[in-house]
């Protein structure tokens, strides 16, 4: 991809009198990123197609009016730690390589299937400069609170990924405990319940209760608006990242829980059973939906009350941007019930359908337009160039150039109405790469304009959707899958897909052996690679690998060594769930590419070979630990 740092230093020095005039209104001004998990399109009052959510969120109702909706906002992924690996780090999935959950792991055959995910890694390293490290170094006081997801080792820690300040547990989100179920784990105003009912009233107003009703403590809205009380001498830039409304689907609300009940006509639960109605019939989830607008309400609120002690005369509310969004599509089940519809939205999390990916997305801030909706393609990858180009802020040219999204201030702050990508040329293009599922939804994707087409990897065929016709609603719900019918556009679109995948080095599923010498169906499973020796030399460190000769050529090889905690393990006496990973090291091979060798670093507590032939076979070594 061209380098970005062009458009970025022209947006920092020679932006236009309009934008430059309304910055030098503000010293720094403060950023807040309320990130949502698992919240869908049509889970909010802001996107209502067709049948009106019965969900009440006039928090963000009342944000969009005071900013931009834009209603083709999407997700980097269909899953929680790839988007966030991707907001954080400004990197589309493939380049970061995190293009789903729970990576880390051997590649291993996903179910019912011949064919095995590749490999990628558990969450963001070093290596990867974050949007905390950008505005940390331009003089930004850092705060995370809530989920991280993006790996669990100490390198790999929020503090060492530039917040100064993090909090991290669950909150309200908290599962009920074993010996209590969803139906009788609810808040009260006991001094000593941890979730204590507030004594503030906040909607929905009923008739039981006019003047509203109680919420319980949530530790991570408290937290959040503990760092910004505490952010005085320096302008502040806060993630805030919620459990909800993430699975389990549970409140600890029972007031919200019988309104919600009431609502869709249905008697309040009693037992804890699985919700198997259809469509936005879940009172638990529309509890938690509505917990989660009324914490985005708790921020506001002091943000419109509290003075900003670097901006005179001036409400923190009036300096601080405002970024709300999710970190993919509504999760339709969980758990063997069901949560929520996408509709008219097709299939949601996990797929890179539009209920997968199109999420509500709203910013709000210092001279950004009240109450317009804005329909233009808008990706979260966006957020990094954005963020910096409203702070003033640079960065190292080496991490500039490397941003995958694309900076639009000019929309937010000088009424554009396109979006540019650094050659100049209105934006197009968003597409995601998602190689998991299994066979059949393992695919890539290009929304192109008014077009959606996906690649299924296996086999390699295109589906394509118009959504929308002369920017009207044409069919959002994918039903009819236009290929035949329209080759040339097939054609076009997957050359421009084509490019990403080969210019990202996206990596695609590969055939697992086994299953193949099973059912006979490839004869060149008899010619994979064969591992003839596998060498340790303790005193030098170095692994050689040797191969049979006359086997598949093999066309991309490389190691996987685990690292670890080592403390916390010693601690505990054992490794946990989460103590360790694997992360990918290259190998070095002898000229016919039979010889492999590398040298294991200090720390390593296990070490393999990955082997890919010219047939996409995937072969692995023996694993072996190391004390």
């Amino acid at each position: 991809m061209k380098s970005l740092l062009t458009t970025l230093t022209i947006l920092l020095f020679f932006a236009n009198d309009a934008i430059s005039q309304e910055k030098k209104d503000l010293v720094k001004p403060n950023i807040v990123v309320f990130y949502v998990d698992d919240l869908g399109w049509q889970d909010t009052e802001l996107n209502d197609l067709d049948e009106p959510t019965p969900w009440e969120t006039p928090n963000i109702v009342a944000l969009a009016k005071e900013g931009i909706n834009f209603t083709n906002g999407y997700s980097p992924a269909p899953t929680c730690a790839p988007s966030r690996a991707a907001l954080l780090s400004g990197l589309h999935p493939t380049k970061t390589g995190v293009t789903h959950v729970s990576g880390g792991t051997l590649p291993k055959t996903s179910k019912k299937s011949n064919y095995v995910t590749p490999f990628y890694p558990v969450g963001l390293m070093p290596e990867n400069f974050t949007i905390a490290e950008a505005l940390k170094m331009n003089g930004y006081r850092t705060g995370h609170v809530g989920k991280w997801h993006v790996g669990a080792l100490d390198i790999q820690k929020s503090t060492n990924q530039g917040f100064d300040f993090a909090y991290e547990s669950r909150g309200a989100h908290q599962g009920p405990k074993r010996e209590k179920t969803r139906v009788n784990n609810f808040a009260t105003h006991d001094k000593g319940d941890a979730y204590r009912l507030s004594d503030e009233k906040y909607p929905p107003f009923t008739k039981a209760s006019p003047n509203g009703i109680s919420y319980p403590t949530d530790a991570v809205t408290e937290k959040a608006l503990e760092f910004i009380t505490t952010s005085k001498e320096e302008p502040f830039f806060l993630y805030l990242a919620h459990w909800l409304v993430h699975a389990p689907i549970h409140t600890k609300n029972k007031e919200l829980l019988q309104y919600y009940s009431d609502k869709l006509g249905i008697d309040m639960p009693t037992k804890n059973i699985p919700i198997a109605t259809g469509g936005q019939t879940n009172p638990f989830y529309g509890s938690m939906v509505t917990t989660l607008d009324w914490s985005l309400g708790r921020v506001v609120d002091l943000l419109k009350k509290t003075d900003d002690p670097r901006n005179p005369g001036k409400k923190l509310i009036e300096t601080t941007y405002i970024i709300f969004s999710s970190d993919n599509g509504g999760a339709e089940k969980a758990n063997g019930e069901i949560v929520t519809d996408n509709f008219p939205l097709d299939e949601g999390k996990k797929h890179a359908q539009e209920g997968g990916i199109r999420v509500p997305m709203v910013v709000s801030g210092p001279n950004i337009p009240k109450g317009k909706t804005y329909d233009g393609l808008v990706n979260q990858l966006d957020f990094y160039p954005t963020i910096l180009s409203l702070t003033n802020s640079e960065i190292p040219e080496k991490y500039a150039s490397e941003l995958d999204g694309l900076d639009i201030s000019g929309v937010l702050l000088n009424n554009e109405n396109v979006i540019h990508n650094t050659d100049g040329s209105p934006r197009e293009d968003l597409w995601w790469h998602f190689p998991h599922n299994q066979d059949e939804s393992m695919q890539s994707a290009l929304r192109h304009g008014d077009y959606k087409l996906y690649k299924n990897l296996i086999p390699g065929t295109y589906e394509l959707y118009r959504l929308y016709k002369d920017g009207k609603r044409e069919d959002i719900e994918e039903k009819f899958d236009i290929a035949k019918q329209n080759p040339e556009v097939v054609k076009d679109l997957s050359a421009i897909l084509e490019k990403y995948l080969e210019e990202y080095n996206a990596q695609m599923p590969y055939k697992d052996p086994s299953k193949f010498k099973k059912d006979g169906t490839n004869k060149n499973v008899a010619s994979i690679p064969v591992v003839a020796s596998d060498s340790f030399d303790e005193k030098s460190r170095k692994v050689t690998i040797t191969l049979e000769k006359g086997k598949n050529n093999v066309i991309e090889a490389y190691a996987l060594v685990r690292i670890a905690n080592k403390a916390k393990a010693k601690k505990k006496g054992k490794y946990g769930k989460h103590d360790t990973t694997f992360i990918k090291v290259p190998l070095e091979s002898s000229k016919n590419n039979l010889e492999y060798t590398f040298t294991i670093p200090k720390g390593i507590i296990e070490y393999g070979v990955i082997l890919i032939d010219e047939n996409r076979f995937m072969v692995q070594s023996e694993f072996h630990k190391i004390n």
